[in-house]
């Protein structure tokens, strides 16, 4: 053995592949691609995710988007300067979907205010509401109790989208591995060392089934409102569970931003459920601002049959060390994951450019 190999840490270890596989170059999508997921704001920064949107524009035209949901719109005047720097001045290219302020718990009658705030944002031009997974792990309310997506004040909320019609794009909970010990054995274990803000394990946060059962009790117990659960319902390790919601809840619809990771070890069984529920599943990113190498390996993931190639192009992937296989969706089903569904779902999109 190579002196000092065998104490080698893993930080250092960076192996190379030595198979021969196939690699299949996708550079146009089925249909033309919606991002049902990405930030375009300048939300907690004040700076604009996207310095120069024309830039984007040809970052979208090369990659064959038609339109990005920008999910950072906020409220009231921050709304305004994301309509006005993406949705009015690029008609069809843009939709934004408002937040509510959840700074506003300490009082009573917070959710009527919700309420008004997102009838408010809807009438100025927002497209949907954005709800984070800070409700459940870090919201209070005047009591210093954590809020839950099922809490009965929230009815105000869910009854201003069912009448306005627009969806709830939300983020609950986070991946599984986030709530387990930080120890040898959590597979997320590099990822939560670079963000242990990310980690969600003791007796300070509920577990990950009490966020999960409010999320599943407010799509179920609203069917007239639209819900998009990000992130592959959050739950993309649990494929099973995914869909007995989609079974269960015809209102309910998931996007695949950020877990193509995920989705990619577990193959035929992402494929399965799509096949399924062909209408049900859409394209987000999630990488902000995107470029068109991130579109090119969602359309590779979605479309190629390539097998064990990396999902990212850092030296230490961002999720995990290992590598994903794609799903070979035939042309139909991949034109309704990278667009056609979003179009169907989400209003504001019935109106937007079909090309790019």
């Amino acid at each position: 053995m190579a002196e000092g190999l065998g104490d080698i840490r893993l930080r250092d270890f960076a192996p190379v592949s030595m198979m021969s596989a196939a690699v299949t170059s996708v550079t146009a999508p089925a249909a033309p691609i919606v991002d049902v997921h990405n930030h375009l704001g300048r939300r907690n920064t004040g700076v604009w995710r996207v310095p120069d949107p024309d830039a984007l524009i040809a970052t979208m035209d090369e990659s064959g988007v038609a339109t990005i949901v920008n999910l950072d719109g906020e409220w009231d005047d921050e709304l305004e300067a994301n309509l006005d720097r993406y949705d009015r001045r690029y008609p069809g290219r843009f939709v934004t979907f408002a937040r509510v302020d959840w700074t506003d718990t300490s009082t009573p009658g917070w959710g009527d205010r919700m309420a008004a705030s997102l009838s408010d944002s809807v009438r100025r031009g927002a497209a949907g509401l954005k709800l984070w997974k800070d409700i459940g792990l870090r919201v209070r309310d005047e009591r210093s109790e954590l809020i839950f997506l099922d809490d009965p004040r929230l009815e105000p909320l869910w009854e201003a989208l069912a009448e306005s019609g627009v969806p709830a794009l939300i983020h609950t909970a986070d991946p599984v591995a986030f709530f387990q010990p930080l120890d040898r054995r959590n597979e997320r274990l590099e990822e939560l060392l670079r963000h242990p803000d990310w980690h969600f394990h003791g007796p300070e946060f509920p577990p990950l089934q009490r966020l999960l059962d409010a999320f599943e009790a407010v799509v179920a117990g609203h069917p007239q409102v639209r819900f998009i659960g990000a992130h592959v319902g959050c739950l993309a390790e649990n494929l099973d569970w995914v869909e007995q919601m989609l079974d269960s809840c015809p209102n309910y619809r998931v996007d695949l931003a950020a877990r193509i990771a995920e989705l990619g070890r577990q193959p035929r069984r992402t494929r399965a459920l799509i096949e399924r529920h062909p209408d049900r599943v859409l394209l987000g990113t999630d990488c902000a601002p995107p470029d068109v190498e991130d579109y090119r390996m969602y359309l590779r993931f979605l479309a190629s049959s390539d097998e064990a190639f990396a999902y990212s192009s850092s030296e230490i992937p961002p999720t995990g060390r290992w590598t994903i296989s794609g799903l070979g969706l035939p042309d139909d089903l991949a034109a309704l994951v990278e667009g056609d569904n979003a179009r169907a779902f989400i209003p504001a999109l019935a109106t937007a450019s079909p090309g790019s």
